[in-house]
């Protein structure tokens, strides 16, 4: 259990995100069917604040950078705040594995 509670959880959902988000086909046409993980939609409902981000995202991640602006205005700082907190939750992450390390380190060397 105490393994479990060390998981890097958020990490893991980020990065899973944006790598489901850049192999994702985007629909660019709101109208068109597809699966939709937005429970809005599922209920739905045809607008989301959502849904155009994601698509704005995976847009960006194709190289089309206009697309992305015209699908949601917000895709590009999105992508960006999420990359930065990938980054700091990475190198979270590795501070805590190197000071594990140095503490197990020590403790054989005393």
């Amino acid at each position: 259990m105490k393994s479990f509670n060390r998981f890097p959880l958020e990490l893991v959902i980020w990065i899973s995100a944006l790598f489901l988000l850049a192999t994702a086909a985007p629909h660019t046409d709101k109208s068109a069917l597809h699966l939709s993980l937005c429970p809005l939609a599922n209920m739905g409902f045809s607008w989301c604040p959502g849904c155009g981000l994601g698509r704005a995202i995976t847009l960006l991640f194709q190289g089309e950078i206009m697309g992305s602006f015209r699908m949601h205005w917000f895709g590009i700082p999105a992508l960006g705040i999420i990359g930065y907190r990938i980054f700091i939750l990475s190198r979270m992450e590795w501070t805590s594995y190197k000071t594990k390390n140095l503490k197990e380190k020590e403790r054989y060397y005393v």
